[in-house]
């Protein structure tokens, strides 16, 4: 990885910049004022690195969950991860030393940051994305800590904050539908998480919406590329 490589990635993480910040900050002082150290915070960012997931178990632990029923719920919290990385097999098959830390960095954001920016010229796509992921992750961390330190200092309200992650994948989807001129998978998504609001128990809704999701793009898909096959 060079300076140039990195700018190239600069460029196109900027919204995650912002994103991670704004939502990295809530989460270091939700942190704090549940009663946990301010270091906590960045060493959580480092190690485990899953974004609601680290809202959902400061809130587990908070309220006295085991660790077996926090691995469950972040199991479930996290498996499209397993989609993500079914898709990204072929991308990542000649990462060399990269493929580790691109793994344990794939967030949502950073996935759409992958399947959606042309590779700039002169970079070859290890070092692309391994300097997103990298930056990525940066900034999760910077705003985690940035948080976890104010909440020592200043009270903070929370009013609001939580739009913040939803803000985040919006701009996203919309940047990868505005390159990829395919309105079919959003309308998908949209479709089958509305349906499974409406007819499936909350704490199942994530999973039955992706798993019906995929199959539809799985039936509707297999056709078209069986026409462009030669």
């Amino acid at each position: 990885m060079n300076k140039f490589c990195l700018i190239q990635a600069f460029k196109v993480t900027i919204p995650v910049l912002f994103g991670y910040l704004a939502i990295g900050i809530p989460f270091g002082l939700m942190l704090v004022s549940a009663g946990y150290p301010w270091w906590l915070a960045p060493v959580m960012s480092i190690l485990m690195y899953a974004g609601a997931g680290q809202y959902m178990a400061v809130s587990l632990f908070a309220a006295g969950a085991n660790l077996s029923v926090t691995a469950i719920t972040m199991l479930l919290l996290n498996i499209r991860h397993i989609v993500y990385g079914l898709s990204l097999i072929t991308p990542f098959k000649n990462t060399g030393r990269w493929k580790p830390y691109l793994i344990f960095a794939l967030t949502d954001e950073t996935y759409a940051l992958m399947t959606s920016c042309p590779l700039p010229k002169g970079v070859d796509s290890p070092s692309f994305y391994g300097a997103i992921a990298l930056l990525d992750h940066l900034y999760w961390i910077i705003g985690s800590l940035i948080g976890a330190l104010a909440g020592t200092l200043i009270p903070f309200s929370f009013e609001g904050v939580d739009f913040a992650l939803t803000a985040l994948f919006a701009v996203l989807l919309t940047d990868q539908v505005k390159k990829s001129k395919d309105w079919i998978p959003p309308l998908i998504g949209i479709s089958v998480t509305i349906l499974a609001i409406i007819l499936v128990p909350s704490d199942y809704v994530l999973l039955a919406a992706l798993a019906a999701g995929v199959a539809i793009l799985m039936l509707i898909k297999r056709p078209f590329t069986s026409q462009e096959s030669p």
